[in-house]
């Protein structure tokens, strides 16, 4: 028996509790994992509050991300003793994730943990912090360099904000944050930020094309300060999309891509293939400070993970969590 977070589906939205579960009851895969951490994510939020209906197939495990041990292996890549670490492929959503003590997954779904990182930081990075990387990394890949201008961080105290933020800082790009919460400035400054814009600037419908202000953005809201921030954007400049803390929706005009040569990179962290992962995760070992990690995480058990869940709707975490699965 190991413990986990289950989500069943009720009449009224999703039951969620601390259960014990046989292993008997994991999902098929190749490789079977001892978890040592996982973290809560957005995703993981609106999985066990019931504010999207991201879960697929009940009864579901959610953790979208997890770091331990393999203990059985029929996978080539994988044996007995091998660290590993999970981010995304539906986990959480149609299968089993890492809010639990126990999983049993796809190898192909897996990266090793790299070195420089105990399996406790690398869940303090986490999906978010991987997704930070993987903008950073199609920001530069589109020609964005220090010299091109300031970078705009949207959403900036969250998971992805806060790591991208300290990769672009690491990287010599000048970083402006958009917040609106005026408590974390001096957390934002800490992280590497130069200047601190006003979350409310963003979040209302703007002119198609505005004041050109960023060499490039990393956004993690969507809706009307996605759209703003296009607007924003210098020529040839380029907007890593990633989120939709705001919305889904996109009201924008085609004025900054057709007139000023704006590219909007979509970044998927899902499913992205392995070879981009690994980057991702290279550049983290490379270029992010684990002590940075102390001002970005805060620890909790896994008993507390579905309290914890209704701060991300409710707007109110700042950072990662990291939820040690086996207290």
């Amino acid at each position: 028996m190991f413990s986990a977070i289950v989500i069943n589906k009720g009449e009224a939205g999703p039951q969620v509790e601390l259960s014990s579960v046989d292993e008997t009851e994991l999902p098929e895969g190749d490789v079977e994992i001892e978890v040592a951490y996982s973290t809560l994510n957005y995703k993981d939020a609106l999985a066990i509050t019931g504010a999207s209906p991201v879960v697929r197939k009940f009864p579901m495990v959610p953790g979208i991300d997890l770091a331990g041990t393999v203990t059985t292996s029929s996978h080539s890549r994988w044996s007995a003793g091998d660290k590993v670490v999970l981010n995304g492929w539906g986990v959480g959503e149609t299968h089993w994730g890492g809010l639990a003590q126990r999983a049993r997954l796809n190898g192909d779904w897996l990266i090793p943990l790299p070195a420089e990182f105990t399996e406790r930081q690398a869940m303090a990075i986490g999906t978010a912090g991987y997704t930070a990387a993987l903008c950073v990394d199609a920001l530069l890949n589109h020609g964005r360099t220090p010299e091109s201008g300031e970078i705009l961080v949207t959403g900036a105290t969250g998971g992805v904000g806060s790591v991208a933020i300290a990769l672009l800082t690491k990287a010599g790009f000048t970083v402006a944050a958009a917040t609106g919460k005026a408590d974390e400035h001096a957390y934002l400054k800490q992280l590497g930020a130069t200047t601190i814009v006003d979350r409310a600037e963003l979040a209302e419908k703007g002119k198609p094309l505005q004041k050109e202000r960023w060499a490039g953005v990393v956004d993690t809201a969507g809706s009307h300060t996605l759209a703003n921030a296009a607007a924003q954007t210098r020529y040839g400049g380029a907007v890593a999309a990633c989120g939709l803390a705001q919305g889904m929706d996109f009201p924008a005009s085609v004025a900054p891509f057709i007139l000023r040569g704006v590219s909007l990179l979509g970044v998927d962290s899902v499913m992205a293939p392995i070879q981009k992962r690994l980057d991702a995760w290279g550049r983290l070992a490379r270029d992010l400070d684990p002590a940075v990690l102390d001002s970005i995480a805060r620890e909790i058990p896994l008993g507390e993970a579905i309290e914890a869940a209704g701060g991300f709707i409710a707007g109110t975490v700042r950072g990662r969590i990291v939820v040690d699965v086996n207290r």
